[in-house]
């Protein structure tokens, strides 16, 4: 069986970062761990070809050569994993599909011509296809029955079969679900609440096997929450310390976690150990009552502020994501939004409108509340919220431009990228005997990108006033970060133009929304007006 394994394209999104990693003369941001995991899940006496779209077009080589395509994709990969079934079926392919989108909207796939859904969680779902090959069958939909997979029986991902250099960084998983329950997110229904954790030895074997590949760079751990069973990380951290200390630490790890993880010095200090880099937060907003309302309590437990100060001054950089448009929330959430990002130093602010996902709580709250007005998939930074707030949705559309916006001003992430690092400087971390890296045509490729960083931040921008300064502050007081620095520095490259799709998008989604509004209005006038006429009539 030829397999041909395909991994749709992004859209232009806050995770896109194209002019950031077009700087190192990569591709991608992080290659399809889903679909590489599947690949470890089939037959390996199968032939394999991965082509991911974000690197290089298919092509009708590929095409030819496949006797199935299997395809994995988020949300936001709707338009183009859904273009690409329907490719796959005009060529007389059979099709099969998985993942997060596939999983909840298994509907449109269908009505793609799909021929196979292996849904939820591959480990039992890909076992029950395979057989459905071999026994001839031409279509079937396989779920795990609420069934969750033992994950320390997953195989190493077949990272063999990405083109390595195409991306910025490796991506590792370690643990799935998540212990709390906030109402708007889908990785408690994905996943579970009981956080399953891989064997540490069985995670160490899959950094081995990056490492044998020539690997020596950032590795994202992707878990939604890495901390979500602390036992069981810490366990992890102190077997990969002695792990990363024996090869001169070859990587760098990046991962997501919840606030709480400010409550646990221990597990902060052994993840610097372990040359963790970043850490993603799951903010969402300071205001505590939109917490209380979305069933984010572990947020509200410690001041914000000082969870995150408390974070940063371990030796942890923050990611965070932020959220608008919850229920009973006040005017002004994006000026209190941006005060807090610019106040605490979050260079990286993840900014979006609230979404009712599919089979989350708030989905259906809102379905009970008639309040659910879109169920379809196209759910990313520029789409209107899906359903009714409980403010007027002009407000919240244009207090969401205006904040994105600024977030997203070259002097504004200057500002805070700085105040952030200069934090950095003052923390005493471990000292590590670091191996050398080989020096290679990627290196040079990285001293034009710095070069090119310089052009234009430090000449043709604004920026130019800060920017040397601050990089000579930088040099002076926390200089084993400033390469580190570079990098987020580089990260403004796209989210500065980024900005201009969020604000044009959106603005003509608001737009439309107002027309089909009046043109509602319009109807129900036209309605009530012979229904008027005719009680005056009988009046008469």
């Amino acid at each position: 069986m030829k397999a041909l394994l395909i991994y749709p394209l992004f859209p232009k999104s806050f995770w896109s970062l194209e002019s950031t990693i077009s700087l190192i003369g990569r591709k991608a941001f992080v290659p399809p761990l889903g679909l590489i995991t599947a690949a470890a899940l089939l037959p390996q006496d199968w032939d394999m070809r991965l082509v991911d779209c974000n690197v290089r077009p298919l092509t009708d080589a590929d095409w030819d050569w496949a006797d199935v395509a299997i395809l994995s994709g988020m949300i936001v990969q709707k338009p183009d994993l859904l273009e690409k079934i329907e490719e796959a079926k005009r060529r007389g392919k059979l099709v099969a599909a998985g993942g997060p989108y596939p999983t909840a909207f298994s509907q449109e796939c269908e009505a793609a011509g799909i021929d196979f859904l292996i849904l939820d969680e591959g480990e039992i779902t890909i076992p029950t296809f395979v057989e459905a090959i071999k026994q001839g069958k031409k279509s079937g939909t396989f779920r795990s029955g609420g069934e969750k997979p033992d994950v320390t029986e997953t195989p190493i991902p077949r990272y063999d079969l990405l083109e390595m250099n195409a991306y910025a960084m490796m991506s590792v998983q370690f643990s799935r679900g998540c212990p709390f329950q906030c109402e708007f997110c889908d990785i408690i229904v994905l996943y579970g609440r009981k956080p399953r954790t891989k064997m540490p030895q069985q995670l160490l074997a899959e950094l081995q096997t990056l490492y044998d590949l020539g690997w020596r760079e950032t590795i994202f751990m992707v878990d939604d929450n890495f901390i979500g069973n602390k036992r069981n990380v810490k366990l992890l951290l102190k077997a990969l310390l002695p792990w990363m200390q024996d090869r001169g630490y070859p990587f760098t790890f990046n991962t997501e976690a919840s606030v709480d993880l400010a409550q646990d010095q221990e597990l902060m200090d052994l993840m610097v150990a372990c040359n963790f880099g970043s850490v993603f937060l799951g903010i969402e907003t300071p205001d505590e009552d939109s917490l209380t309302v979305t069933k984010k309590f572990q947020n509200t437990r410690d001041p914000l502020r000082e969870s995150v100060d408390k974070i940063m001054r371990s030796g942890l950089r923050i990611m965070a994501g932020f959220i608008i448009g919850f229920d009973g929330e006040k005017p002004g959430a994006g000026d209190r939004i941006v005060r807090f990002v610019q106040e605490s130093g979050i260079p990286l602010a993840l900014y979006s409108i609230l979404q009712a996902l599919p089979d989350t709580a708030l989905w259906h709250r809102l379905k009970k509340e008639g309040r659910l007005v879109d169920g379809s998939g196209d759910i990313n930074q520029t789409t209107l919220m899906n359903f009714i707030p409980t403010r007027p949705i002009e407000d919240i559309v244009q207090e969401y431009i205006q904040t994105f916006w600024q977030l997203y001003d070259p002097e504004m992430f200057l500002d805070r990228t700085y105040r952030c690092y200069r934090i950095l400087g003052e923390v005493d971390f471990p000292k590590k005997d670091r191996a050398p890296k080989p020096v290679s045509w990627q290196s040079l490729r990285y001293v034009l990108g710095v070069l090119i960083l310089f052009w234009k931040q430090g000449v043709v921008r604004k920026t130019r006033w800060k920017f040397w300064p601050y990089l000579f502050n930088i040099c002076r007081h926390n200089p084993g970060g400033l390469i580190s620095y570079l990098i987020v520095c580089a990260y403004a490259e796209h989210f500065s133009e980024y900005r201009y799709v969020v604000r044009s998008q959106i603005q003509q989604e608001l737009e439309l929304f107002v027309a089909k509004q009046a043109q509602q209005s319009q109807l129900n006038a036209e309605q009530i007006q012979p229904e008027q006429q005719r009680v005056v009539n009988q009046v008469a």
